[in-house]
């Protein structure tokens, strides 16, 4: 494909899109646009969380679920050993045909560079890619792991603020709030977010997350332990909220495999090459945005758009950019009058 019809390139190679980020339409009463939107709200990326959450409820949790009552390392194992090999196929196979084959060149790669291009010491072994992986690996997924086994220890034992719903009994609301689960992920991942900028959670927590610039998909779940726990815990809002264990398993799974969608660096992942037209749109462009600029668009694509509301969102347009240097200069001057209060006058 052609990604100079769908977008621009400055003189770094840096891809940008030919139109800014939208809120999703039915905020801005784009009507018209409602059938796409719904049409790419279900597929493929919502399609392929749900497909794995049945596969793992049905085959893996469903035939075993008395064990959980009882706490035991083996599902902590069994789990751990499912999360990593389901999180190295699916992030592996992007990371291994995007960037390091690079089938697609940098066509519509957001940051013309590849991580494996910068050695930095903020990584361990100066390597982002091997940083990103081990701190995936091994703290993020076993904490992804400990939360699920502690969520269905909980169903198992009848733990629950209000009562576990049955489909048969209560089959609309559950499908009501399993096309909400999107919408709970944005208003958790916002609120999360938001806090770990703040000063020492910064410094000492979310900053390891923002070492990587430029974002792959070994980044998506490269964290801190603390940052990790928030990340994952919007599963247990399903103890709270009158809910099934699939939806909460959904609401588990779109949050970990879908953690990627932010972290691509692509927005489209084309299949058959430069002639084809073939392409899978990454919904990455958001939070890129963020990653390059810090602190705008806490939250996602705009499904909940509490970044318009809280004066956060970045669509990636020029005027965009005004808007967020106004906002950091104001910021600027606030600090300044509060050092020069605290600064007694000789």
């Amino acid at each position: 494909m052609d990604d100079l019809q769908y977008g621009a390139r400055d003189k770094r190679g840096n891809w940008t899109p030919g139109t800014p980020l939208h809120v999703a339409p039915f905020w801005e009463g784009r009507w018209s646009r409602m059938g796409h939107f719904v049409v790419e709200y279900l597929w493929p990326w919502n399609a392929f969380h749900m497909t794995v959450t049945l596969a793992y409820w049905f085959l893996i949790i469903q035939p075993n679920l008395a064990e959980f009552s009882t706490w035991s390392w083996k599902w902590v194992a069994i789990l751990y050993a499912i999360n990593a090999g389901g999180i190295f196929v699916m992030y592996g196979s992007i990371e291994l045909f995007y960037y390091v084959k690079r089938i697609q060149g940098t066509r519509f790669k957001y940051n013309a560079r590849f991580p494996a291009e910068n050695p930095s010491d903020v990584f361990w072994f100066k390597s982002q890619n091997l940083d990103n992986f081990l701190r995936s690996f091994f703290v993020s997924i076993p904490i992804w792991t400990l939360i699920q086994v502690i969520f269905f220890w909980c169903h198992a034992n009848g733990y629950h603020a209000f009562a576990w719903l049955g489909w048969e009994q209560h089959w609309l609301w559950l499908v009501v709030l399993t096309l909400l689960v999107p919408a709970i992920h944005e208003i958790h991942f916002f609120c999360g977010h938001w806090l770990i900028h703040q000063g020492a959670l910064y410094k000492h927590v979310h900053s390891v997350h923002h070492n990587s610039i430029n974002p792959s998909p070994w980044s998506s779940m490269s964290m801190h332990p603390v940052e990790s726990a928030i990340f994952f815990s919007e599963m247990l809002w399903h103890l709270l909220i009158p809910s099934n264990p699939v939806v909460a398993l959904f609401q588990l799974n779109s949050t970990a495999y879908g953690a990627i969608n932010g972290h691509i660096g692509f927005e489209k992942l084309e299949f058959d090459g430069e002639a084809g037209d073939k392409a899978m749109n990454s919904h990455a462009y958001a939070h890129y945005l963020h990653h390059k600029y810090f602190e705008v668009n806490y939250g996602g694509e705009g499904l909940v758009p509490l970044d318009k509301w809280f004066g956060t969102w970045h669509d990636g347009s020029k005027d965009a950019d005004e808007q967020m240097k106004a906002r950091f200069r104001a910021k600027k001057e606030r600090l300044k009058a509060k050092q020069s209060k605290a600064t007694p006058a000789e």
